[in-house]
């Protein structure tokens, strides 16, 4: 039996949601991004929150119920000249709150992520997910995204 769907909102960001946006992050365990809710580490978000906000082409958002936010993703939109100039959807940091999984979160999330990139012309929506987060995969199989591409990157931190 499926739970009934919740009714959850999705929202840009602001700066009042950043304490509980760090919580998501720090307390995954597969990330290892050295997320942490040490007050110290605040101003090293926040600088990082400024930056998306200045920038017209990266969204900030967040999954509310009742109040609380219960996930986040983030939207770049990237042009390139490949694909005869097309403009595409990039997902990234996409995290559910760890007791809220489960429940459709993710699932509202990655629809408005495409709804909206549908909604402005957009070619493609795209995501990155860690090797080790199969049940995310299947998620996101389940929700339409195919996986394609093999990625690869290089720390500089």
């Amino acid at each position: 039996m499926h739970e009934p769907k919740l009714n959850v909102s999705i929202r840009q960001a602001n700066r009042e949601d950043l304490t509980e946006i760090i919580a998501l992050f720090a307390s995954d365990p597969i990330g290892a991004h050295g997320d942490t809710t040490d007050i110290d580490a605040f101003p090293d978000y926040l600088a990082a929150f400024e930056r998306i906000i200045a920038t017209s082409n990266e969204t900030l958002y967040v999954a509310e119920l009742d109040g609380a936010v219960v996930g986040t993703f983030q939207t770049t939109i990237l042009t390139t000249l490949s694909g005869r100039g097309s403009s595409n959807l990039l997902i990234e940091a996409v995290q559910t709150r760890k007791d809220m999984r489960g429940k459709g979160i993710g699932e509202t999330m990655m629809r408005f992520a495409v709804d909206t990139a549908r909604t402005q012309g957009l070619s493609k929506v795209q995501l990155s997910s860690n090797k080790q987060r199969i049940d995310a995969h299947r998620f996101y199989e389940r929700v339409g995204f195919e996986p394609s591409h093999l990625g690869f990157k290089i720390r500089l931190k």
